[in-house]
């Protein structure tokens, strides 16, 4: 008796531990049990130790325990048996799980469960749903296995399937599903999302914080931070709320980027009854939109105790590197007891980010020597600021030894590849990928149209909706810009449809690229329209639209687009705005304005002028043939004889018919490129426009002589 009662309290000390996470304590009480004379493990003691290791992914004490359950019979306990399910499901041994299930002669929903929930996060969905449909499906907790795993292997329309599915068998949703449920709703869906919230109230799960706490983050993740905020009032109203309903305001107010409001909501948290947890910093280190702010979280995380948690060390690096604080990032990270492979990516990241390649390469090393092993996302950093193909090829074969092949490092090789111009080698990379995501698209749509081939980018687009995935914002602005460079307008129609079906017209970045796509396909009136109905817009859509008028020789209506930007709250020139307002003037001779613009650029915006702009001003008084002072800029400007801004002056001297100026810029632009043709044939008609017939032909001599030949025009503009 006095044994039994022992047991009892040891038991009930051992599931403390385990509940409190403390595993290793908890593995260690029930090695005392295990080898005491008097006391034998029971089957309450085996599952809690199965329990721990299960939490701790200790698979090796596990198999142990696992023999001893077969030993001494234990295992024909229900919750023995499950332990051990939950156990190898955890440790991703999916054979382990169905073996273990096999093995059980009544499965109860709790094994169905595993089972089922194993098998849709570690094998083909198919596997999950051929599983389903073998497993009694009254229990509710089994719908929401394999609603989950469609959910994280990206499978969303069979996951709202089922949903239906279990709706009509009369099977009542709570609260996992529901939260389940919404955090599939994205903006295209908030109607959908909406209607699920209707549905928890009239289900009356609106009392449960877990459904309140999925309900804020759908609003977020909807962009409806109205929606979202009032869900907060009420749940705080009625006492609905804990410490992850402020996690999920702050975590929401951040992906928007509202750090201000982020804040706030982190200091009414620790002013009321649920302190801030490790969670909490992370969320707020995300959300800091200014580096005094940063400050002040550090300095509560460390009077609070966060000091020695790595997450949080992690999110203060993050944080830091955002602000290319290097010295600060360096200094947590040497100052922390304990790193994980996040940490290191941190580091390698960063120094990439600075172009410090060698010194990122040495901390990929370090952490090697120190026995981390690196994750796709450690490669996928090295692989994103390489400027060296050879260092890219050496990753690629580094991944394919560790079995990294995972679909995160195989995108950012697509990427790697295509910006070194080794389309081949990215292409056959994306095909080999068995389930493409968005990333795999986007990256090889992209790498197509930065290597010239805009047309199979295009081809690409097509695919991935027969691929039956959804493009995003970048997605859509990278097929814009391909009709744009092919002018390829009715293409670019059909997208601009797409992007007001599917309620895209609020995204600024589309609308810039619509503006810039109707403009270079000829279409002013058009890119006009897009610009005027866009409720938002910054500099770049100003931009877009000055360029336009530029294009289409409407320097006047530039000039005035200028000075309405100006007045433009928020919005302020930058360079790319007075390349295209001087270009807008010197296509329309617009000689005095072009002049105020230039001084209005340097005097008032403090902008230092750059080649490209010495080219439009250049350009602006040669087409107006004021060669003079065109020559005198020249000699005098910072840039010398540029070739681009000689190329300017060369064009100008062409149209005016200057020999005199003509052969010194030819002279000028000939030491640079002995045998570029275009130099030979222009001189060669400014010479016979001048009546200079003999210097003319000898220049053709010339050409045939040195074997130049000037390439014939083309234009992607369909007549």
């Amino acid at each position: 008796m006095e044994n039994t009662s022992t047991l009892i309290n040891l038991n009930h000390k051992l599931a403390q531990l385990t509940r409190s996470n403390q595993h290793t304590q908890s593995l260690k009480l029930f090695t005392q049990i295990h080898s005491s004379l008097t006391l034998r493990p029971d089957h309450y003691t085996l599952s809690t130790a199965i329990t721990a290791t299960a939490n701790s992914r200790h698979v090796s004490f596990g198999t142990q325990l696992h023999a001893h359950a077969i030993r001494t019979g234990l295992k024909a306990h229900s919750h023995v048996a499950n332990s051990l399910l939950s156990l190898y499901a955890k440790a991703h041994h999916l054979a382990s799980v169905q073996r273990a299930f096999a093995e059980i002669p009544n499965p109860d929903s709790y094994s169905w469960t595993t089972l089922l929930s194993a098998a849709a996060k570690l094998a083909h969905v198919n596997h999950a749903l051929q599983l389903f449909h073998q497993t009694p499906k009254c229990h509710v907790a089994v719908w929401n296995a394999v609603i989950s795993g469609c959910t994280i292997n990206g499978h969303d329309q069979l996951a709202f399937n089922l949903f239906r599915d279990m709706q009509r068998m009369g099977v009542k949703a709570d609260k996992y599903t529901f939260a389940t449920m919404l955090s599939l709703c994205s903006l295209e869906l908030l109607d959908y999302g909406r209607h699920v919230h209707s549905t928890v109230i009239r289900s009356g799960f609106l009392g449960w914080t877990s459904v309140v706490n999925s309900l804020i983050t759908m609003y977020f993740n909807c962009g409806c931070v109205l929606d979202a905020c009032e869900v907060f009032r009420e749940a705080e109203e009625g006492a609905m709320h804990d410490h992850v309903t402020f996690n999920a305001m702050i975590d929401g107010f951040a992906s928007v980027e509202r750090g201000e409001d982020a804040f706030l909501m982190f200091r009414d948290m620790q002013k009321g009854c649920f302190g801030p947890t490790e969670v909490t910093f992370v969320c707020v280190m995300s959300s800091c939109s200014c580096l005094g702010a940063g400050c002040q979280a550090q300095a509560q995380a460390i009077k609070m105790g966060f000091v020695g948690c790595v997450a949080v060390n992690n999110a203060m690096m993050t944080m830091y590197s955002g602000f290319g604080e290097v010295d600060e990032v360096l200094d947590i990270f040497e100052g922390m007891e304990e790193r994980d492979v996040v940490s290191w990516n941190i580091m390698v990241s960063m120094l990439m980010q600075e172009n410090l390649v060698e010194e990122a390469m040495l901390s990929y090393l370090k952490m090697r020597r120190e026995g981390i092993e690196p994750d796709e996302f450690t490669y996928g950093s090295l692989l994103v600021a390489s400027d060296s193909l050879q260092v890219v090829e050496k990753i690629h074969s580094l991944l394919c030894k560790s079995g990294l092949v995972k679909i995160e490092a195989l995108n950012a090789l697509i990427s790697a590849y295509c910006r070194h111009g080794k389309i081949t080698c990215a292409f056959q990379i994306f095909s080999d990928i068995p389930c493409k995501n968005l990333i795999s698209w986007n990256s090889i749509i992209s790498g197509f149209l930065m290597n010239g081939y805009p047309l199979k980018g295009l081809e690409q687009f097509s695919r991935l909706f027969s691929a039956h995935i959804k493009p995003n914002a970048y997605s859509l602005s990278l097929v814009l810009s391909i009709c744009s460079s092919t002018s390829a307008m009715s293409h670019g129609k059909q997208v601009h449809g797409y992007i007001l079906r599917r309620g895209f017209s609020s995204k600024v970045s589309l609308g810039n690229a619509l503006v810039t796509m109707y403009a270079k396909c000829g279409s002013l009136d058009r890119a006009l329209r897009v610009f005027k109905a866009m409720d938002e817009r910054d500099t770049i859509s100003w931009n877009a639209i000055i360029s336009a008028y530029a294009q289409h020789g409407q320097g006047k209506e530039a000039v005035h687009c200028l000075e309405a930007m100006q007045i433009s709250p928020g919005i302020k020139p930058d360079r790319a705005t007075f390349t295209a307002v001087l270009s807008a003037c010197s296509h329309a001779g617009l000689v005095d304005d072009g002049a105020h613009i230039f001084d209005t650029m340097v005097k008032v915006y403090g902008i230092v002028p750059s080649v490209d702009h010495f080219c439009c001003i250049v350009d602006l008084l040669g087409r107006s043939g004021y060669l003079d002072e065109a020559e005198r800029l020249i000699k005098g400007g910072c840039f010398g004889t540029h070739s681009d801004i000689c190329w300017s002056l060369f064009s100008a001297c062409a149209a005016h018919g200057n020999l005199r100026l003509g052969r010194t810029v030819a002279r000028l632009l000939l030491e640079r490129d002995h045998n570029n043709p275009s130099v030979y044939v222009l001189l060669s008609n400014i010479c016979a426009a001048a009546g200079q017939w003999e210097e003319a032909a000898n220049l053709r001599d010339m050409m045939r002589e040195f074997g130049t030949t000037k390439q014939p025009g083309c234009s992607w503009i369909r007549t």
